[in-house]
């Protein structure tokens, strides 16, 4: 398939994706960016949730995850950098459309009092993608670092997989913050800047 095309696939997933979350946000009353997770804005209670995930979140994951099983035949086929971009389609666009599918309960359920079969799968999707994500990404740097030419992208992988660790550890250090929707926010930031990054290589191949 055409580098352009698998470009604005990535693109077109990610804006997606922002704009849901935005939408999400804005829509509910006395909602807060810095202080809920973004899966409060469309949990199974919410207004709009249902029309969130089913035109945003959900075609965002099927798409972010076409973008990666796709992209990865343009760059340099090393074994790294395989296997970043297959656990990028499964760890973060899968993972997105699991989410969409279950979504959590209400307020998202922090302390798990008797739970959903949705919340669990919604919180299980989300350890994983927090947890292999960064990791995927920083092995597609690492692969790219063997091949000439790909230096700078190679560095901008590990600067967004190494970012997303530090934030994922401060998220997990203290879930009560009053700043999580914040720092999930950044985490989301570098995962999606990452996929733009890469669809913009491709545009200029």
């Amino acid at each position: 398939m055409n580098g352009k095309v698998i470009s604005f696939i990535g693109i077109l997933g990610v804006g997606l994706f922002v704009t849901a979350s935005l939408a999400g946000g804005l829509l509910l009353e006395n909602y807060s960016f810095i202080s809920q997770y973004i899966s409060e804005s469309y949990a199974i209670d919410t207004e709009y949730g249902l029309v969130l995930r089913t035109f945003g979140y959900i075609p965002s994951g099927i798409l972010i995850t076409t973008f990666c099983l796709l992209a990865y035949r343009k760059f340099p086929p090393t074994s790294p950098t395989k296997a970043g971009f297959y656990g990028l389609s499964i760890f973060y666009g899968i993972a997105t459309v699991i989410t969409g599918f279950f979504p959590c309960d209400s307020g998202c359920n922090p302390d798990l009092v008797n739970p959903s079969v949705a919340q669990l799968i919604h919180n299980l999707a989300g350890i994983l993608t927090y947890s292999f994500a960064p990791i995927s990404i920083i092995l597609i740097g690492l692969g790219l670092k063997r091949s000439p030419g790909y230096n700078r992208l190679s560095l901008q992988a590990m600067a967004y997989g190494g970012g997303s660790i530090l934030l994922v550890i401060l998220l997990l250090s203290d879930p009560t913050s009053a700043y999580i929707g914040l720092i999930q926010r950044m985490i989301e930031a570098l995962f999606v800047l990452w996929v733009v990054t890469c669809a913009i290589a491709l545009r200029k191949k």
